[in-house]
């Protein structure tokens, strides 16, 4: 019964998209259309997008669509370009690019000092058009080495985001030599949170969040961790450790099990932290370990 009334549903929205596309695009008009701005005031574009109305479906339903089009790998932004001073004020032209939503985006930056202050602040312009449906939107991370922040867009017009002070001279002048960066979250606003919630319980103290990251492993790098017999805590005689034993660790549980968790899926690792027993030439053992200093065992 559920799935029918879900297929309903489902041909009812496709069938009206197609309606109003049939209805209201001119005879001639090209594929290029935008339901948000558009120069004509004509609609050309879908309604919406199969996955702009996954939170209307059913939960059990839309969860299992996010599944199987989103990943962990969707938390991840992708730089677009970097907002510098706008053509009034450096005759450059404006950053663009293709967003998740609109297709056609510029941003520039112009200088101000509206809060009277030593170094001023500035404004990130940025104008977004073409949107491929009514329902999508765009996220993006705007940031310098000095700060981070985000916004989102559902609208195509010309948006602007404040900054209104600058941390100190340095922000400034990387700001004036460099811009504001931009990064787009591919996914959207719902395959982004989706993302997170699929992380979140890596970074947990709890038996669950053990759990995930032994799951996340395997999903992901196909590793698997086999738990050793007890008793887990073993007496090793110094004289059986030779130069160039290679001692290994990881941590699968807590804020820094998370975190070395999504190192290893980065960057391929199988380890979390590792460090390599030598012996001098006297015979005395030392660990020899990244990020500390040399102690003697």
């Amino acid at each position: 019964m559920a799935v029918s009334k879900l297929a309903a549903v489902s041909l009812l929205l496709v069938s009206a998209s197609l309606a109003a596309v049939l209805l209201l695009r001119p005879s001639g008009a090209d594929d290029g259309g935008a339901p948000w701005g558009a120069g004509s005031g004509i609609l050309t574009s879908l309604p919406f997008s199969p996955t702009d109305v996954l939170p209307l479906l059913p939960r059990r339903v839309a969860m299992a669509a996010l599944r199987a089009l989103r990943g962990a790998s969707d938390i991840f932004p992708v730089f677009v370009g970097a907002a510098t001073a706008g053509p009034a004020q450096a005759g450059t032209a404006p950053v663009g690019w293709k967003g998740a939503c609109f297709y056609e985006n510029e941003a520039w930056l112009s200088f101000h000092n509206d809060s009277g202050s030593k170094y001023g602040g500035g404004t990130v312009h940025l104008k977004t058009t073409k949107a491929h449906s009514w329902t999508c939107m765009d996220l993006y991370v705007f940031a310098t080495p000095y700060r981070v922040t985000w916004d989102y867009y559902f609208l195509g017009r010309e948006h602007t985001l404040e900054i209104k002070e600058w941390e100190s001279k340095a922000e400034y002048d990387y700001v004036k030599h460099n811009g504001v960066s931009i990064f787009l979250m591919p996914s959207g606003t719902i395959g982004t949170l989706r993302a997170l919630w699929d992380v979140f319980p890596l970074f947990t103290n709890t038996g669950w969040g053990e759990n995930a990251n032994l799951a996340f492993l395997k999903k992901h790098m196909g590793a698997t961790f086999e738990e050793r017999p007890k008793p887990w805590v073993s007496e090793l005689n110094p004289d059986d450790i030779q130069s160039g034993d290679f001692l290994v660790l990881s941590k699968i549980r807590g804020r820094w099990g998370g975190f070395e968790t999504l190192e290893k899926w980065v960057t391929g690792a199988y380890a979390g932290h590792t460090a390599v027993c030598l012996r001098d030439s006297e015979g005395k053992l030392w660990v020899g370990e990244s990020g500390h200093e040399n102690e003697e065992v």
